[in-house]
């Protein structure tokens, strides 16, 4: 059993849904699941319908014609016949989604998020079933919610373990291709639930565990894991071989190429997982598994754009020690504050985190109350593992230093 995940990037238009068959056709697809993501940008685009359907009614329905247009424009160009029964399934689609923002009673913002979000994983992978059958590849399409159970944490959803895994092993057939959605899950009461951005890998990773794969490859538009993103850092190299706890450490710091929670249950039970280009799929890529740091050993680069810089001081001069700091922890796991770097002294307290669920001005209030704060929006936080003082010295160039850590195998920098 291979476990294959396709982004957006890779399907974001007829030509990428055309090119996924090739890959397959080019690598081969026995025994193989396919998790795909949402095409292109729309994701994005859902995104603004939602933020619409809270904020600006008027506007809704022409965001949702946007994205019912984009991918009508992918349909047409890989059917020629348009009485094919998927503009038939697209369309019903939308309409379940227009029926849910008609009645929808709930006014809690990350249960909406979860029920709309996931359409475009339902679009895109009966899309791609259809093509592929179409073209006398056989398949079979699954409801990944069906399958990957959670908890009703929308947005940050966690798996149920024993109940995901007695789903996939009474209800999935190994024998065939099948084609399912990455990110989503569903709750106890079959609400549908997110992974979290980019939980897609985490997806593939999930069916890995459960129907004991032998191999996860993730296809992206890159030729593998590289040292830094090509978007932020010039002259990024290939990594030729990654350890699990290398890669676990990377994804920790926020390298986007894998997903943090994805490498967990691949680990257990030593399943390797492989980043290779849908460009060039006969090219080796990175492999990630047992063994131990990284090959080459150079330096690796991450940068998280948007945190917030929160330093905190006692307002009587005494010392910030363990209930002081208990206390702010308390605050930041209450208002949903992921943490991505701590440092402290005697009498301050520094953090740096993503304000995902909008609730800084309440956390900064709470907070207020019993130290002196100060807050930075919009900071970036630089982490880089295997580090030299040339690397070091290239974040620092024109940039003002907020704060800096550093250990034996890395160094973290927050620069506005």
């Amino acid at each position: 059993m291979q476990v294959f995940k396709f982004g957006g990037a890779s399907v974001k238009d007829a030509k990428g849904v055309k090119n996924l068959a090739k890959v397959l056709d080019t690598v081969g697809y026995n025994n193989t699941l396919v998790v795909v993501s949402a095409m292109g940008k729309t994701t994005n685009a859902l995104e603004h319908v939602i933020s619409n359907y809270f904020e600006n009614k008027s506007e809704l329905q022409s965001s949702l014609q946007d994205v019912k247009k984009f991918h009508n424009e992918i349909l047409l160009d890989l059917f020629e016949n348009t009485q094919h029964q998927i503009f038939k399934k697209v369309e019903a689609f939308f309409q379940e989604l227009n029926y849910f923002l008609s009645h929808n009673k709930s006014p809690d913002y990350n249960f909406v998020y979860d029920q709309i979000i996931g359409f475009g994983e339902l679009i895109s992978t009966t899309i791609i079933s259809e093509y592929l059958l179409s073209q006398g590849v056989e398949n079979q399409w699954l409801d990944v919610r069906e399958f990957i159970k959670t908890d009703d944490y929308y947005r940050r959803a966690n798996v149920n373990w024993k109940q995901t895994q007695s789903q996939i092993k009474s209800n999935f057939d190994t024998k065939v291709l099948n084609i399912t959605q990455g990110f989503l899950a569903s709750d106890a009461n079959n609400f549908t639930t997110t992974l979290g951005r980019e939980g897609s890998d985490y997806t593939a990773a999930i069916f890995a565990y459960c129907l004991n794969a032998e191999q996860v490859t993730i296809w992206k538009d890159v030729p593998g894991v590289l040292n830094a993103d090509p978007r932020y850092f010039e002259n990024a190299q290939l990594l030729d071989n990654i350890s699990y706890t290398e890669a676990i450490e990377l994804a920790f710091y926020g390298a986007s190429v894998i997903h943090p929670k994805t490498l967990q249950p691949l680990q257990q039970k030593e399943i390797p997982l492989y980043v290779k280009s849908f460009l060039n799929p006969e090219d080796n890529g990175t492999r990630v598994g047992k063994g131990n740091g990284i090959s080459p050993n150079i330096p690796c680069y991450i940068v998280k754009k948007n945190q917030v810089l929160v330093s905190l001081s006692s307002l009587d001069f005494s010392y910030i020690v363990e209930d002081n700091i208990s206390d702010i922890f308390k605050l930041l796991h209450h208002y949903k504050m992921k943490v991505d770097v701590i440092q402290n002294s005697a009498i301050s307290f520094s953090v740096c985190f993503e304000n995902t669920y909008d609730n800084l001005e309440r956390l900064l209030q709470h907070l207020k109350a019993k130290f002196k704060v100060t807050s930075h929006e919009n900071v970036s936080l630089y982490t880089v593992r295997h580090y030299n003082e040339a690397a070091i010295a290239s974040i620092e160039k024109d940039k003002t230093l907020l704060l800096k850590q550093l250990t034996q195998e890395t160094v973290q920098m927050v620069t506005k």
